[in-house]
């Protein structure tokens, strides 16, 4: 229903042509930019409700007992979720605020926009099960050990004051919601729940659009053979390269997998074409731009980095299988 009315709007109302750079530029952006909001306000809010019921005290007292294995539940609750990487952004969000750790947040954040059911399908239907399999056991395993390095680091200084879990002032003037537990009305939850949903949305909509808006540009301007040429005169250093040309990219899966289909069918070896399509859901521009909304640049980067490593050493391993 929202695909078609903004089909309609931008193609019939706008009279742009569904071939042309521009129409597909406005549509994605609309269409991507609603998407995002509408999940911020749905998943925030609910969060902010199951939050009020979840003490965060027994929430971090129940992940310390796990340890290890709360990264892998984060990572394969990740890869259940049909988000790209800015839509896992809401829900990140929302853990953050629940005060789950970082690194397990990450596990989640990393593994979704590259594992979920639809890529699943289009990857079998492209590659195979062999190969769809591999890519979602590496997907997993990506989102745990990255999540679980990142976890490592203590790097909870480098968030915002209202996204630290003990953060409970600010000497910025920044709006912060409390909420006493013991209030056992839904209603006032409810209230509590999207009262921080639209706090959030306040604070975030500038790079939500800012984000989205350079995704839509990258993604409707760039040539699939300009990438072609590249990766194809690189030899050993390719995996890296397309790691980090996958980086700029933004885009579903849907819209990924065909171009990963055609790197491999030019030659290029799987590990490659993988690596590229697993930066491109990872790891991504706007993405950045609109985590600068709960983080400061260092950690930005510290996370690109680990995430683009673990992605670069299991296109290698892709390659040698």
């Amino acid at each position: 229903m929202l695909k078609s009315t903004i089909d309609f709007f931008t193609y019939s109302f706008l009279k742009l042509s569904p071939d042309s750079h521009l129409g597909l530029m406005l549509n994605f952006f609309i269409y991507d930019t609603i998407k995002i909001l509408f999940l911020l306000l749905i998943m925030i809010t609910v969060m902010g409700v199951l939050r009020s019921y979840l003490p965060e005290e027994k929430v971090k007292a129940w992940i310390e007992k796990r340890k290890f294995w709360v990264y892998f539940g984060a990572s394969a609750f990740g890869a259940l979720t049909p988000f790209c990487s800015c839509s896992s952004i809401p829900l990140f969000f929302s853990f953050l605020k629940m005060g789950i750790p970082l690194g397990v947040t990450f596990s989640f954040l990393i593994t979704s926009p590259i594992v979920n059911e639809y890529l699943v399908i289009l990857m079998i239907s492209f590659f195979g099960l062999k190969v769809a399999l591999i890519y979602i056991a590496s997907g997993i395993i990506i989102g745990v050990f990255s999540g679980f390095i990142l976890g490592k680091m203590n790097l909870e200084k480098h968030l915002s004051l209202d996204f630290q879990a003990k953060a409970c002032c600010s000497n910025e003037g920044e709006e912060h919601l409390s909420f006493n537990p013991k209030r056992e009305s839904l209603i006032a939850r409810l209230k509590f729940g999207l009262s921080e949903a639209l706090l959030i949305i306040k604070k975030l909509w500038k790079w939500i659009l800012l984000g989205v808006g350079l995704g839509a540009v990258i993604h409707n301007y760039l040539p699939q053979e300009f990438l072609e040429s590249l990766m194809q005169k690189t030899g050993v250093f390719s995996i890296p390269l397309a790691t980090l040309l996958g980086i700029p990219m933004y885009g579903s899966c849907a819209a990924i997998v065909p171009i990963a289909v055609a790197l491999f069918n030019k030659g290029i070896p799987l590990g490659v074409a993988l690596s590229f399509m697993m930066a491109t859901s990872a790891l991504s521009l706007p993405q950045a731009i609109m985590l600068k909304r709960a983080m400061n640049l260092k950690l930005i980067f510290i996370f690109f980095m680990i995430t683009g490593v673990s992605i670069m050493l299991i296109g290698y391993l892709l390659n040698l299988i």
